[in-house]
């Protein structure tokens, strides 16, 4: 299966995605990486951008795509089977959901629409449950669009905060590939 693989912003949850990468290209899918403009630019004490691109090229075999005129041709040109986001972030939740598409990650994921397949959320948030509740539910709605199963990750600290069970990236795929949605949403 060719897989389309974004990733922006949530460094944080960065490790738990490229797992997940790894595991999909371990299981022979043929990976197409996009990520945000700054993806290789931003290091954090989740780790150095340049690092993360460096990991993220090796387990794909291919360059990460990171400038608009690069993400266009996703759709109608490279035609994966599907994509998934993660970590997808509430600003770009809040785009996908408006139908904004002024990153490479926001216009692969309106490309890759196109050709009706599914398309993977795995949204890190702190304001999922805030400002962006309505994106999620916007977003929920939508064919061809599934989420990864969420869970409130610091209920105390973050109350608005939610996270994605990055393990159940695979189930949400395998049952997405069915046009069906892996549920409970919440945990």
């Amino acid at each position: 299966m060719k897989i389309c693989y974004a990733f922006c912003g949530s460094y944080c949850t960065l490790a738990d995605s490229v797992v997940q990468l790894k595991a999909l290209a371990a299981a022979g899918h043929e990976i197409i990486p996009v990520g945000s403009f700054n993806f290789a630019d931003v290091d954090t004490r989740f780790g150095q951008g340049l690092e993360w691109l460096s990991r993220v090229r090796e387990i794909s075999g291919r360059e990460v795509i990171n400038t608009i005129a690069a993400a266009e041709p996703v759709g109608p040109v490279l035609q994966p089977d599907v994509m998934i986001i993660a970590p997808c972030t509430g600003n770009t939740l809040a785009k996908l959901a408006t139908g904004v598409s002024d990153t490479p990650v926001t216009l692969a994921a309106k490309s890759h629409l196109r050709n009706k397949r599914p398309l993977i959320i795995a949204l890190s948030s702190n304001d999922a449950l805030g400002a962006n509740f309505k994106n999620i539910a916007a977003l929920y709605e939508k064919k061809y669009v599934y989420f990864v199963p969420l869970l409130q990750d610091d209920v105390e600290q973050k109350p608005y905060s939610l996270s994605c069970d990055f393990a159940k990236i695979p189930e949400t795929l395998a049952m997405a590939m069915e046009g069906r949605q892996l549920l409970p949403l919440f945990g």
